[in-house]
């Protein structure tokens, strides 16, 4: 088997134990890495109804045949049954860990139990390691980081949480190079839940490629063709941070916990006012395209910005200076919150707080008692411990009504761009696997170019195939997709690289094929964690269909609740699942998900 070294270090925190697992040799074609690797070991391996902070979930970290060797493939993929959403969560991270556990011998990690004291486990060469970590609990990611690379050096590779994740905030992330982060549903909690501080790998072993003069040929060439792009000086200078200009523009820019599209002071926090602050750039490993723009706060110390981290903390707080909104995100990153959840979190708790649901809460603008719940959040103080819950569990437990302006799909957070005149972009939350998140299916700049208002099989058909991509191939292989979306780098170069690093010519319909399996085992999972579906749980807030814009170009827009749903309906038709949601069993069969039949028998009256 070439692209994949067949092997997967399998970590048992309970006893200590620690393996190398042979995976099935099938699985590397029906489900590549990445992704489609985690959805399958948590469905083989991790009990039905297992607590996500308990003993049983199982922490994937799983990498794909490109990572380490096709250009910005420097990823891996981290999965686990979320805390904060009760079905499949996960995310991916760019870092040294992803290339160094690939030249440690290995295609992923999976770690279950729960370890008697805090731990990180060490990855080197074919071998893996648990060691204590008591030294290390209760620093924050960057410290940590530091302290365990001035005792392997500069080029290992460390993934670790912060407080927020030893604390089990139900949205804390797994971060690494002081400022990448990873699985906003909860990944780090998860983290924390096993007294996993962190994990560390080196490697310099070359992975298993069946043509490697070939890959490093692409490599070379694929990124002249990048740098040789009309836009790439512009990415240099501004990276995702031009988004804020652009989402302005299209009145999608979240404000004030998505009341609104526009935002009063946007020029204080959009790409050129990072432009003016910037100090430095960051990138993950094997990148040429960085997209880290490091400024300075108001205090001077160093924060890795972009576009989804200023929206939620900025204009959909009502927060438009750049420098407060560097310190919320600085903050953060230090303690390992995820930057979008947080800003949801708090600008439901402003809008709480004006409607008198919250005594002692926070108001619009307010950057430091922000900064005090921020920190507050990370420890559990105060009223930082409901906070820590996410929007969904805070409006259940407020009330009020709050629930149709608690901003999630199926409790994850919503990223930062409203929708009250977007509704592909309404749909691709509404479906994304893991809640409302934008990398499965960054449609509404081709729904702004194209037709903003109308209700359209087109829109459905360039969804699906919008998730086969981002969610499939880019998930799975595992790399980043800013060359393919901002650049129009052509995706016929990573199935270039796939067939030089595997020795297979995939062609993509096959590939497609695999991203259909995945996006189905991944609702057979969350139907099998949950006992059940919805309609309800493929849909939106209320706030989109009931509150209309006040302000901007498109003022009085909001979304149409019926022809949501007939969208729905017909997403549902095509991916092959029932009037409910449910995959169909011939679906199940054509995909090669039969193994999942019985299981999904207990729940649901599955349809021929």
């Amino acid at each position: 088997m070439k692209g994949w070294w067949g092997r997967i270090l399998w970590v048992d925190l309970s006893s200590g134990d620690v393996r190398v697992w042979e995976y099935p040799r099938e699985w590397a074609l029906d489900y590549i890495g990445g992704r489609g690797f985690a959805a399958r070991i948590l469905w083989e391996f991790m009990p039905p109804g297992a607590d996500p902070l308990g003993p049983d979930n199982l922490l994937v970290f799983a990498g794909g045949p490109l990572s380490g060797s096709a250009v910005n493939a420097g990823k891996i993929v981290v999965a686990a049954k979320s805390p904060l959403t009760g079905g499949y969560g996960d995310g991916n991270i760019g870092s040294l860990f992803a290339t160094n556990l690939r030249k440690a011998g290995f295609d992923g990690v999976v770690i279950r139990g729960v370890a008697r004291r805090p731990s990180y486990i060490y990855i080197e060469n074919g071998r893996g390691y648990v060691l204590p970590a008591e030294a290390l609990w209760g620093t924050t990611a960057g410290v940590c980081e530091r302290r365990i690379k001035d005792v392997y050096g500069k080029s290992s590779g460390v993934i670790c949480i912060g407080p927020a994740g030893e604390n089990l905030v139900k949205y804390s992330v797994v971060l690494s190079q002081e400022g990448r982060a990873g699985g906003r549903p909860g990944m780090g909690a998860v983290m924390g839940s096993k007294r996993l501080k962190a994990i560390v790998a080196i490697g310099d072993m070359e992975p298993p490629l069946a043509e490697p003069r070939e890959v490093k040929r692409l490599f070379t060439e694929s990124a002249k063709d990048i740098k040789g792009k009309e836009g790439y000086p512009f990415w240099v200078r501004q990276g995702t941070m031009m988004t804020i200009e652009w989402s302005q523009n299209a009145s999608v820019l979240p404000s004030y916990n998505f009341r609104e599209g526009v935002f009063e002071y946007w020029r204080m926090i959009d790409g050129y006012s990072m432009e003016a602050a910037k100090v430095a750039q960051r990138s993950c490993p094997i990148c040429v395209m960085p997209c880290g723009n490091v400024v300075r706060d108001y205090e001077g110390a160093l924060a890795e910005l972009d576009y989804e981290n200023v929206a939620m903390l900025g204009s959909n707080l009502g927060i438009g200076h750049l420098g407060y909104v560097s310190k919320l995100n600085r903050l953060a990153d230090e303690l390992g919150l995820d930057t979008i959840s947080l800003g949801a979190v708090l600008g439901f708790a402003m809008e709480a707080t004006e409607r008198k649901l919250l005594r002692d809460g926070i108001e619009w603008g307010d950057h430091r008692r922000a900064e005090e719940l921020v920190v507050d959040t990370a420890y559990r103080r105060g009223l930082g411990a409901l906070l820590a819950e996410g929007v969904k569990r805070m409006s259940e437990k407020l009330g009020g009504g709050s629930h149709e302006w608690a901003m999630h799909v199926k409790g994850l957070e919503i990223s930062a761009y409203d929708c009250h005149a977007a509704p592909a972009m309404a749909l691709a939350y509404g479906t994304s696997p893991i809640g409302a998140h934008h990398k499965d299916a960054w449609i509404i700049a081709w729904e702004v170019r194209t037709g903003r208002f109308d209700y359209s099989e087109a829109k459905v058909d360039k969804l699906i195939e919008m998730q086969r991509i981002r969610g499939g191939i880019f998930e799975t292989m595992v790399g980043c997709r800013f060359p393919w979306v901002e650049l129009g780098f052509n995706l016929e170069w990573y199935l270039k690289v796939f067939k030089a690093a595997t020795g297979y010519p995939i062609t993509f319909d096959e590939y497609y094929e695999v991203a259909d399996r995945i996006y189905t085992l991944i609702r057979a999972l969350w139907i099998r964690e949950l006992g059940g579906w919805s309609v309800e749980m493929d849909t939106p807030p209320a706030r989109w269909f009931k509150e209309p814009l006040t302000k901007g170009p498109i003022a009085g827009s909001k979304l149409d609740y019926e022809k949501y749903l007939w969208m729905l309906r017909k997403y549902y038709e095509k991916r092959g699942w029932d009037k409910r949601g449910v995959p169909r069993e011939s679906t199940l069969r054509r995909l090669k998900l039969e193994y999942t039949i019985q299981e999904l028998s207990k729940h649901v009256n599955i349809q021929p």
